[in-house]
């Protein structure tokens, strides 16, 4: 399994709330304006899926998702 690390780009953040909708366990929108925030960037297993969809449907593309590959276990 991979570990996925999630980044958010607030500065192209359109305040869609698609992310939230999607993943509400990993994004956020601020109280004063609706720009995206990020609960974890590290989010678990679990939710990659969710992520993953969150990052397509964002009409900014303010989501960046990377997918490491985890390290051998020994």
């Amino acid at each position: 399994m991979s570990a996925v690390h999630v980044s958010v780009d607030q500065a192209s953040c359109i305040s869609s709330g698609q992310c939230v909708l999607t993943a509400g366990d990993v994004f956020d929108q601020r109280e004063e304006d609706g720009v995206v925030t990020l609960l974890t960037d590290a989010p678990p297993p679990s939710l990659a899926a969710d992520v993953r969809h969150a990052a397509l449907l964002c009409p900014a593309r303010a989501i960046t998702v990377d997918e490491s590959p985890d390290p051998p276990s020994a």
